[in-house]
This record gives structure tokens, C-alpha cells and sequence, in this order.
């Protein structure tokens, strides 16, 4: 399983995705699920994936070999003219990957995939790409999009995301959402791929990993629980005489 999240914002678009792809007591496998395509003043793309790792790789290695000859290998992402037509040529050759692996016995290879960027002379877009090649936007009653491991760590960005937001304070909203995953499910975890992209500048503006000995991303996790502790203590205590109690 993993853990992505994509937000936009009135800056720009922040993405964070998990690398956690196995796990177990002693089965932990990590792999890369951010991928970034990147024509300073021009273009930049990033893709997030969760679901089979053959398909998700076999489709970034696809779109990653297009753009080293676009000529040759139409259409490119470094050649569509528009973030929506990136989408759509995505979700074709991930529906396309999908159909070819399928087996016989009904199995499928599926995945569901986060794409973000701007392409110089249209704004910054996100999109949610589903298995069947079908695709989503976001808006303004929609500006974030999950995807893998979602039901833990969507109440906090639905509480507390601001589209006005700093950059600073959407990495420290997801690095909590993350937290709160991790906490209730041991398929998701460190380290963090993590890649901001600021409005109009038409390249990456930051783009790290977190990991587990990251010292922000500690006091995070262990002032959240604090915080929540506080915050339920805070709260009335329940009682069996002011409240009406049917046996």
C-alpha cells in the first residue's frame, strides 16, 4: 500500500508521497513512487502512484522514454501543448499497461495515479488518474487529491487546509496527515518524497525526502500526540447524570 497526497494552492502545488511499498516483520521494500519532468520556463510535471508497482514503473519507464525522443516516440509529455492532454495520455497508456497484464483468470494490475504542473501560458492543474484511464480535477471544492492509504489522514487536511496557506504550513499540515497514517497502518511509512512547485515560476521550486531521523518531522509527530492528548483533555467529561441514559 502507500500514501500521496496532492495539494494546490493559491501558491502553487505541494505533493508528498510515502516509499513504502511491502510490509511486514521483515519484509520492508522502498521505492521512489514521485516522478518529476522538469523544461525550466517551460514546463514541469509530477506524477505520484499507488497501486501494482510493475504498472506504476512500467508506465513512468514509458512516459520517461518518450520524452528522450519525442520525435520518435509521439506523444511526449514534454510536447502536449496542455496539462489536461498530459492527463489524458496518461491515463491512456496506464489503462493500456493494465489490459496487457491482465490474466486470464479475471486478475488485474491496477493503479491510481496524482498528476501535477504548469505548462507555460495555462495555470497550475492536478489531477487524479484512475485504472481505467478516466481522470478528475481539482477545483475549488475539490483542491487536494489522495490516493492508496487515504481514511486516516483526510480528516486533518479537510479540517485544517486553507488554500491561502503558506508552503510552510501545507508541508506541516501533510507531514501530520502522514504521521497519523503511519501511526494506524504499518504499509505506509518513511522516508517522504516531497516536491513543491511554485505558481508561474515554471520549475521546481523544492524537492527533498524526509526520513526517519529528520528532526522537524520528529518534533511534528510527538507534538501532534501531545497536542491531542491536550485537546481531548480540554473537552467535557461525559456524565451518566446530566445526560439521559436508556439502559
Amino acid at each position: 500500500m502507500t500514501y500521496c497526497v496532492g495539494l494546490i494552492l493559491d501558491r502553487g502545488i505541494v505533493m508528498m508521497s510515502d516509499t513504502r511499498t511491502n510490509a511486514g516483520v521483515d519484509n520492508v521494500s522502498i521505492f521512489k513512487k514521485m516522478t518529476t519532468w522538469e523544461v525550466p520556463g517551460e514546463r514541469v510535471i509530477t506524477l505520484m502512484s499507488s497501486g501494482n508497482l510493475g504498472t506504476t514503473q512500467a508506465l513512468v519507464s514509458i512516459l520517461d522514454e518518450r520524452t528522450k525522443a519525442p520525435g520518435e516516440r509521439n506523444p511526449s509529455l514534454l510536447e502536449a501543448p496542455s496539462m489536461f492532454q498530459v492527463a489524458t495520455m496518461t491515463g491512456k497508456i496506464l489503462r493500456e499497461i493494465i489490459t496487457d497484464t491482465s490474466t486470464g483468470s479475471g486478475a488485474t494490475f491496477n493503479a491510481t495515479l496524482i498528476l501535477a504542473g504548469q505548462i507555460k501560458g495555462s495555470p497550475p492543474r492536478l489531477f487524479k488518474i484512475y485504472p481505467e484511464g478516466n481522470f478528475i480535477e481539482a477545483g475549488a471544492d475539490t483542491p487536494f487529491f489522495q490516493t492508496g492509504e487515504t481514511k486516516y489522514g483526510r480528516p486533518i487536511i479537510v479540517r485544517a487546509y486553507d488554500a491561502t496557506m503558506s508552503f510552510e504550513q501545507a508541508i506541516k499540515l501533510l507531514l501530520v496527515s502522514f504521521d497519523s497514517t503511519i501511526k494506524a497502518n504499518l504499509s505506509v511509512g518513511l522516508p517522504f518524497d516531497v516536491t513543491v512547485y511554485e505558481k508561474d515560476s515554471l520549475r521546481v521550486t523544492h524537492e527533498f525526502r524526509i526520513t526517519q531521523e529528520d528532526e522537524y518531522f520528529n518534533v511534528i509527530s510527538n507534538g501532534w500526540g501531545e497536542a491531542l492528548k491536550v485537546a481531548f483533555s480540554s473537552l467535557p467529561d461525559f456524565s451518566f447524570d446530566e445526560n439521559s441514559i436508556t439502559p
